[in-house]
């Protein structure tokens, strides 16, 4: 340390010297002139109503603005658009005009993806899947969907979300971070820095990632970033295989002890820098060593599953033994959840069919359909549930029209950001409820638009946040989750 001290010293001189120039010259004149021109600019805003306590998780939040519903979400996120029309939404009309031309008037000037450019005909499709209607919710449950429909009076589904979004990378940024640009933070960065976390020992905010079939389109990792908050509220990636996270282990030579030696001495170097620039990515550095030592413990347990029983592997069906696919992810999702981490976000890749949809769009179900299910039974079974928000859903839909040639046993769908179909269950979510309605044709919303923002809205009001509330400054604007748009959607509310 003495070796530095100089120069230590020295740049802390040329930046005292710098600051007591610039503050004593342009800041001072600035400041007086602002509070002349806007006397209100200096007074701190108006503090949110507070009534509950977070501790010292080590959020940005002192307290929340309502008593929270929910302490954790799992979001299960279908990336590339999962057709409403082979799974939720059921439309007999598609059915019975089917190789009609969708009428104008019903298609209106809504844009089409560049795909559909050179495509000179529209004709509708239906479902070759049957449906079935269940007797106390009224939902419509695809033979697809076996396993959901089993859990339909536990789960609110939404058939009317949309998006402004219509092509995949925007639509999944838009989704989860409320921009259509990179750069901004997601769900799950803004919930870590509101709420902090409530287990030490793991990262508050965990990603997995799936594939259901082997060309499935790969996902930006902008869609778990931080963006403008400080870089340890980002999504912390778990892998498949004896290493979940990377370089955790220690090599060969190293034991924990001369680990722990290190990692003093190192934040010890690292606070001075602190003292001299400032840089408050300093101590997200210093957290993110400290992490990585916690879980050098922590993550192995988390992996290890042999403490769990057949009947929970029979439960979320054949691939939950094997590491990496979206059955293992959610049994994952589910020891997370028991050692709460806030939020823990899937990613299940492979839902985008332009055309082989009947054929793929079998394969996908199947490998989503008892997973998701499993998933919220056995977080009921513990006693779970009640606690944890439980998101099922994609970026955007698919059209009711065909993309390409149109045979009787093979068809394809473009992307329809007007209209599609998700479902949401725990957390204080109504239960049973089937909301929002779209036309015959399941083209247009007539009943409950749900915006995306309004998704988020609602999802983080689950949590004790007033999305309007949680904001964080950069660049001189203040920031939040929602833009400038977004309510909660309180008919869905238990």
């Amino acid at each position: 340390m003495k070796k530095y001290e100089k120069d230590i010293k020295q740049a802390e001189y040329l930046r005292t010297r710098r600051d007591f120039l610039r503050t004593t010259s342009k800041g001072l004149g600035s400041l007086a002139l602002g509070s002349l021109l806007f006397p209100d600019m200096i007074a701190a805003p108006p503090k949110p109503k507070l009534i509950t306590s977070l501790s010292d998780n080590g959020g940005a939040l002192s307290g929340l603005h309502h008593v929270p519903k929910a302490k954790r979400v799992i979001y299960l996120f279908q990336s590339g658009g999962p057709s409403q029309f082979e799974l939720y939404d059921y439309k007999p009309a598609l059915n019975k005009y089917w190789g009609e031309e969708i009428p104008d008037s019903v298609r209106g000037e809504q844009r089409l993806s560049g795909m559909l450019a050179a495509q000179a005909s529209f004709p509708l499709v239906g479902s070759l899947f049957d449906f079935k209607q269940h007797s106390k919710t009224g939902g419509y449950f695809s033979e697809l969907m076996k396993y959901t429909s089993e859990i339909s009076e536990d789960i609110c589904m939404i058939n009317s979300m949309h998006t402004d979004a219509i092509n995949h990378e925007p639509a999944v940024i838009f989704m989860q971070t409320g921009s259509q640009q990179v750069g901004r933070p997601s769900i799950g960065s803004w919930m870590s820095y509101g709420l902090g976390s409530a287990n030490k020992n793991l990262p508050s905010f965990i990603v997995m990632l799936s594939k259901g079939k082997s060309d499935a389109q790969s996902l930006n990792m902008q869609s778990w970033n931080s963006g403008f908050l400080p870089s340890h509220h980002q999504g912390v990636r778990f892998r498949s295989g004896a290493d979940p996270v990377l370089y955790l282990s220690n090599p060969e030579g190293i034991d924990r002890d001369r680990r722990r030696s290190e990692l003093d001495y190192l934040v010890e170097l690292e606070a001075e820098q602190k003292k001299v620039w400032g840089d408050p990515e300093i101590d997200s550095k210093i957290s993110q060593y400290e992490m990585a030592y916690r879980m050098q413990s922590s993550v192995p347990e988390i992996a290890d599953l042999s403490d769990e029983p057949d009947y929970i592997f029979d439960m979320y069906g054949p691939d939950s033994r094997i590491p990496g696919t979206y059955a293992y992810n959610c049994l994952m999702a589910r020891r997370l959840a028991e050692r709460d981490v806030s939020f823990i976000q899937l990613y299940h890749m492979g839902w985008d069919q332009h055309s082989n949809l009947p054929s793929q769009i079998q394969e996908m179900a199947k490998s989503s359909d008892q997973p998701s299910a499993a998933l919220v039974k056995d977080l009921k079974q513990r006693g779970l549930l009640e606690d944890t928000l439980v998101i099922w859903g994609g970026e955007f839909g698919r059209t009711s029209f065909s993309q390409g040639k149109l045979t009787k046993d093979n068809y394809g769908r473009d992307h329809h950001p007007r209209s599609f179909s998700s479902w949401m269950a725990g957390g204080g979510i109504k239960p049973g409820v089937v909301y929002g309605k779209t036309d015959d044709f399941g083209y247009n919303i007539v009943e409950n638009p749900v915006h995306v923002h309004d998704f988020q809205a609602t999802l983080l009001h689950q949590l004790g946040i007033d999305h309007e509330q949680l904001v964080f400054k950069h660049q001189g604007r203040r920031y939040r989750l929602t833009d400038v748009h977004g309510h909660v959607v309180k008919d869905i509310l238990a």
